[in-house]
């Protein structure tokens, strides 16, 4: 069995008086790349955050990397790529370059220069995402699936070993779509980076993803991507709550 890099374990969460995660139990091992499913208002987002320290739960326990939750102090081995990623202001003055370079504030501290080995790291970054050619570009200039590559590469300059994508696609042309989870497969099996997706794509995503899990409050499935392909589309209607036409599970593309 591999490293585990997050446990969890009866993880519940109740904002106010609405209970959104119920007896959570989730293991995701180094060098998996875990697709995480579910319906608008299923808890996926408040899981996100719980694991990023944004949120504390009442009940239940998270591990990151081996270390109680409150006592891990390596946020950098953690990196994070919101949906809110496609509502940056594209009137804003910074270059790829600079966007990628704000990655390592957290290392640097807020107001120091760059030294030659981390500017290596950032041209480094860039690369490992296929933008080298764009690195002096305006942010602003790039279209919505480049934009998205520049902030994957600032959550990859400080060199995380679990990246965390909250519905990175939303707004971003299927064609595009493709090209971005290609990549994102690539920085697992090349980079052996450990991957969380948040996604609605979920027929699209079962060739590229090594687990899949459905969360609606509950944890419903939890396996690897040859038992999801094996579920049948009535019991994921029952995980989801409704009937589910997108579930083409077509990769013919």
């Amino acid at each position: 069995m591999k490293r585990p890099i997050i446990e969890i374990n009866n993880l519940s969460f109740t904002y106010e008086h609405q209970t959104v995660l119920e007896h959570i139990d989730l293991i995701v091992e180094e060098g998996s790349f875990l697709g995480l499913v579910g319906p608008n208002g299923s808890g996926k987002t408040t899981l996100l955050k719980c694991v990023l320290g944004l949120l504390k739960s009442k009940s239940g326990e998270i591990r990151l990397f081996g270390t109680p939750i409150n006592e891990f102090k390596n946020w950098h081995e953690i990196g994070f790529v919101s949906q809110k990623a496609n509502s940056f202001n594209t009137g804003f003055p910074a270059s790829v370059f600079e966007v990628v370079s704000s990655g390592l504030t957290s290392k640097l501290g807020l107001f120091k220069f760059l030294g030659k080995e981390d500017k290596e790291k950032v041209y480094k970054a860039i690369a490992a995402v296929g933008m080298s050619d764009f690195s002096k570009r305006n942010i602003g200039e790039l279209s919505g699936g480049q934009q998205q590559r520049v902030f994957i590469a600032r959550a990859l300059v400080s060199d995380p070993k679990l990246l965390i994508l909250d519905e990175p696609t939303v707004g971003v042309d299927a064609k595009t779509v493709q090209q971005f989870y290609d990549l994102l497969k690539e920085l697992n099996d090349k980079l052996n980076i450990t991957l969380i997706l948040v996604t609605h794509d979920i027929g699209t995503i079962t060739d590229k993803v090594t687990h899949v899990a459905c969360l609606n409050k509950h944890l419903h499935f939890h396996g690897n991507s040859e038992q999801f392909e094996l579920t049948k589309d009535h019991e994921l209607a029952e995980f989801y709550g409704h009937s589910l036409q997108l579930l083409t599970h077509d990769h013919a593309h």
